[in-house]
């Protein structure tokens, strides 16, 4: 099978540019040898026949000022671009094409989220069997900030809450979801989570989400909702200052109400260990499965979701200055916190297996 010689040169370095870069490389090497070396044996001789030398320290300076302007000059000569891209292509675990069409202003890798795609598939379809509803309820051509009940440490809620939507109304409209800050703090955690969809929790990130036309999925419970016990599953924890209707109070947005009835048998947490949150600087959690069967803890049980979403609350018809009111905040957050308890309550009687 014969190959398209002009379709492979396409984003690449072609072998003569790489061999100039080598020979620049090279040439530079050897100024920097004979310029230092040179310098340092011409201050010797001068001490030699008691003439007053040049300062070392403006010798050396002189001529690694010059070596650097070589430098620049060499580099605006070279393709950088061209040469990320072969690398990138020789790297076969990274895409071939130019990151600026892959990774947008938040960190979201189109290739990632494409890469990931079976995988979501997998654990919606057959591992938690996710079960879907009221979806028809959300508004396509509004600005949607998505409002759910926290249902572990791990973003798996958020996940499948984004996937359920990207399903139902294209990859176009993937919501993002809010991260904690520790876990986002976690080595490696930020750049994979953000990837995939998942962007630090903050007013900031959440106002200029919205503002860009992005869907916005927001768990108000925090920390608070994600250290719950086992024995208090699907119980609402206090919601955190309001702050969620406030930007939607803002940025014009819609406020969809979610309930998540399952994600929270994941890993079901018995307690947490203190003293070892403590030294970790990171919720240290038991589970009937982790830490006890070491790794092979940490994966995720089986259990049947189901997602609903209710029905979407608007705030078109609210005085502008309303964001900073705190009783009608207040209010509203009473008011969207008892939707999605009661979405909540609804789902766990209605499910038949917890498995």
């Amino acid at each position: 099978m014969s190959s398209d010689p002009e379709h492979e040169d396409v984003g690449l370095i072609h072998r003569g540019e790489l061999d100039e870069l080598r020979s620049a490389v090279s040439a530079l090497r050897g100024q920097l040898d004979r310029g230092l070396h040179g310098a340092a044996r011409e201050h010797g001789a001068a001490r030699e026949d008691g003439a007053e030398p040049e300062p070392l320290a403006a010798r050396l300076g002189a001529e690694a000022s010059r070596i650097g302007q070589r430098v620049r000059e060499q580099l605006e000569e070279l393709d950088v671009l061209a040469l990320f891209n072969d690398l990138r292509k020789r790297m076969r675990f990274l895409p071939a094409h130019s990151s600026e069409l892959e990774i947008d202003e938040f960190g979201v890798d189109q290739q990632a989220l494409a890469s990931a795609a079976p995988l979501f598939d997998f654990l919606f379809e057959r591992w938690w069997r996710v079960r879907v509803a009221g979806l028809d309820q959300v508004p396509r051509d509004a600005r949607v900030l998505f409002v759910a009940n926290r249902s572990g440490v791990l973003p798996y809620d958020g996940l499948m809450i984004a996937h359920a939507v990207a399903r139902a109304f294209g990859e176009s409209r993937r919501p993002r979801f809010l991260i904690a800050d520790w876990l986002a703090g976690l080595p490696f955690a930020q750049s994979l989570l953000a990837g995939v969809g998942g962007v630090r929790a903050c007013a900031e990130n959440a106002e200029r989400l919205l503002r860009s036309g992005h869907w916005l999925i927001a768990f108000p419970e925090g920390q608070k909702g994600a250290l719950k016990l086992f024995h208090d599953r699907y119980r609402l924890q206090r919601f955190a200052r309001g702050g969620f209707v406030s930007i939607a109070l803002r940025e014009d947005a819609v406020i969809v109400p979610v309930g998540v009835v399952g994600a929270e048998e994941v890993h079901p947490v018995l307690y947490e260990s203190a003293f070892a949150s403590r030294l970790l600087g990171v919720p240290a959690l038991v589970t009937p499965t982790f830490p006890h069967l070491g790794p092979l803890g940490l994966v995720p049980l089986p259990s049947q979701w189901q997602i609903r979403f209710g029905e979407p609350i608007s705030f078109s018809g609210v005085a502008a200055g309303a964001a900073d009111d705190p009783l009608f905040v207040n209010r509203a957050t009473a008011r969207i916190r008892g939707a999605i308890q009661r979405l909540l309550d609804e789902e766990v009687r209605s499910r038949r297996s917890v498995f």
